[in-house]
């Protein structure tokens, strides 16, 4: 039943990034390179650290040819880890956590994404007067992503933090990315907490303002996306760890350094998405300090992911750094430089 569920997984994921797929088999004609899946829970350009270290060759340095597998639905990416029919999947640690819960043994090694990559916006109209945010927001309809989903809890922490209560003082309109541009377009949500390409789109469409309330550098270092094995991965085939993980740096430090190259490459993976939507995304990850600059994970960032997540309810205990992250691989990598 589970390998049948697998694959039923496995072919939407497919439909839906049939593009992202052709460009990440690897180099025409390569032979002898490891395949290796990765799932990712949407296809998003903040992930372009991972696509562009197959585009270049870096995982072919190592011998890998890395296949990324879109699965949408709940945590269909994290069970194909789980399941064996995937290395890795790209998310929060805390999706380790909850696994760690049941029993199961998971570990991010290597960091892409180090802060929350979401943003509070209004529609047209609607104006915060300073930074009394709680007034502002108190009693709107704000649309988020669906209960469980990282930008949710973002959403559920924020207002935890401006002393709201999110089943009392608002009412929150859970959708997905396009759904919230659609429904604050439509008047049907006062505000969105929201994230490129859409946010980009809202803005020039004059559907809202540029955002009020800038989650990246509000809420600082946090291990929003990481690259995430099975414990027993590690332990059994710690080279091919290593291996993934040197390649994942490598495509980083290129991000990083050259964004406007990086750049050329998103058009490849984002074929459909208007070129002026992909260079305002990257313009705006490497502004808020999304990448990751060493893929290393600290411990500040773990604190922050785990309190948002605990304050929405979905992890009922603190769960030890170690016990969901390791970064031998990330060191051992700078050691060797």
């Amino acid at each position: 039943m589970a390998d049948r569920l697998f694959s039923r997984m496995v072919w939407r994921g497919a439909m839906l990034g049939v593009a992202a797929l052709a460009l990440a088999a690897g180099p025409a004609g390569a032979k002898d390179l490891r395949e290796v899946v990765v799932t990712e829970p949407v296809h998003g350009i903040t992930y372009l650290p991972l696509y562009l270290a197959q585009t270049k060759g870096y995982f072919a340095d190592e011998g890998l040819s890395v296949k990324v597998l879109t699965m949408n639905g709940g945590a269909a990416h994290t069970n194909a880890v789980l399941s064996g029919q995937a290395l890795a999947f790209i998310g929060g640690p805390e999706h380790n956590a909850y696994a760690e819960a049941k029993g199961a043994e998971l570990r991010a090694v290597v960091n892409v994404v180090d802060r929350g990559n979401v943003y509070f916006v209004a529609r047209k109209g609607l104006t915060p007067t300073g930074t009394d945010y709680k007034d502002f927001v108190k009693g709107k309809r704000i649309a988020t992503f669906f209960l469980g989903g990282t930008p949710n809890s973002i959403t559920r922490y924020v207002l935890d933090q401006w002393g709201l209560d999110p089943k009392k003082d608002v009412t929150l309109v859970e959708t997905n990315n396009p759904g919230i541009l659609s429904a604050v377009a439509a008047k049907q949500a006062d505000m969105g907490v929201i994230s490129d390409p859409e946010l980009t789109e809202g803005v020039e469409r004059g559907i809202w303002q540029e955002p009020f309330y800038n989650v990246p550098k509000e809420l600082g270092p946090y291990a929003y996306s990481a690259l995430n094995v099975r414990l027993d991965m590690i332990q059994k085939d710690p080279k091919l760890i290593a291996g993934f993980v040197r390649g994942v740096l490598r495509g980083l430090q290129y991000c990083n350094a050259h964004p406007k190259d990086a750049a050329v490459v998103a058009e490849k993976w984002f074929p459909t998405m208007p070129v002026a939507y992909v260079t305002a995304t990257i313009n705006r990850t490497v502004a808020d300090k999304l990448w990751s600059t060493d893929g290393m994970i600290s411990q500040q960032s773990w604190k922050t992911a785990e309190a948002v997540v605990r304050t929405a309810g979905l992890l009922k205990t603190d769960v030890a750094y170690d016990k969901v992250i390791d970064m031998q691989f990330v060191k051992q990598a700078m050691s060797q430089k």
